[in-house]
């Protein structure tokens, strides 16, 4: 997994170990299976969240996981154009490479360990294809995206797009280096991801190697949620045992402990997990395909401004091209 890997773990800024005496480590309410779903041109994803078993983690509104998988020649697809209001798609790509195009003029190539983060806000065109390269020839891709939500007062906040490159994220070690963990927005034990967003929240992608354990502050007032890409091992205080595809929501706490399996599958050399939360909306959350507004009516209105072209137009290059 080429995103982002420190040589040496052992020089990275460490996260203290928190005092056990005073340490309230959240422990996991539940474990859900990933369902898989069908995206795009017909891609595969597997998707904890909206799901039967996990019906809400606000301020997240879904969280889509593509692959990891090896592509044949031609096998490669994509979403095409299509519209967003109320929230905000963030792409973290850890393995090949994806193209973003918006009707803003954002987007670029997102490629092993860069992250694309797109404010869809009052409304905004993209698209996210795979590179010419991959259709043509195949090879490896694995990536995330998740959906935030943006509160009542925002979702109307002017589009904005932000190219995250993977030389940008924050990188810290556990405190005996058997650890890392890429920040990428948020705040950690006194560190700042670069990812800048409206609605407060940390997200990180931790990579704990095999019988290592990874304990991380984490701010009382966040939900927190432990999601796998690879690998096996166990999450919370009681060490709930969670593998690739399940996601765990955890309870109170300050902060966040995972460890990893001593000895792990051929496919994963270590557990790599998504650890995600953020301060709660707590507000109706209405969807409608792609767009997450606070209303039916709000809806409607989102169907027929996209419609009149009121969410933007795809540029004439693009056509052309």
């Amino acid at each position: 997994m080429p995103a982002v890997t420190p040589d040496n773990p052992i020089v990275l800024p460490r996260i203290p170990v928190p005092d056990q005496s005073e340490a309230r480590p959240r422990d996991v309410e539940r474990v859900v299976d990933a369902p898989t779903k069908i995206e795009g041109e017909g891609f595969q994803v597997r998707r904890p969240f909206p799901s039967v078993e996990m019906q809400s983690a606000d301020p997240f509104l879904l969280l889509d996981h593509w692959g990891a998988v090896e592509y044949a020649p031609g096998e490669a697809r994509g979403a095409p154009w299509h519209p967003h209001r109320g929230f905000e798609t963030v792409t973290y790509v850890m393995d090949g490479a994806i193209r973003h195009r918006d009707s803003l003029g954002g987007g670029g190539l997102i490629r092993d360990g860069a992250t694309q983060w797109m404010t869809a806000g009052a409304g905004i065109l993209h698209d996210e294809l795979p590179t010419e390269e991959i259709v043509t020839k195949g090879g490896l891709f694995h990536a995330v995206q998740l959906w935030v939500n943006l509160p009542r007062k925002l979702k109307w906040t002017p589009p904005r797009y932000q190219d995250v490159g993977s030389q940008k994220l924050t990188v810290l070690g556990s405190h005996d280096g058997g650890a890392w963990v890429r920040l990428i927005a948020g705040e950690m034990a006194g560190h700042s991801g670069p990812g800048v967003t409206w609605t407060p929240i940390t997200y990180a992608h931790a990579t704990i190697t095999p019988g290592a354990r990874l304990q991380m502050p984490w701010r009382p007032d966040f939900n927190a949620l432990v999601y796998a890409l690879s690998g096996r091992g166990a999450v919370g205080r009681s060490q709930r045992p969670i593998r690739e595809g399940q996601l765990a929501d955890l309870g109170a706490g300050d902060s966040v402990v995972i460890v990893a399996d001593t000895v792990q599958d051929s496919r994963a050399r270590n557990l790599d997990v998504l650890v995600l939360g953020g301060q709660p909306i707590r507000e109706p959350a209405v969807f409608y395909g792609p767009f997450v507004m606070n209303s039916h009516d709000e809806i409607v209105q989102a169907i027929a401004d996209y419609r009149a072209g009121r969410m933007g137009t795809i540029p004439a290059t693009t056509l052309a091209s």
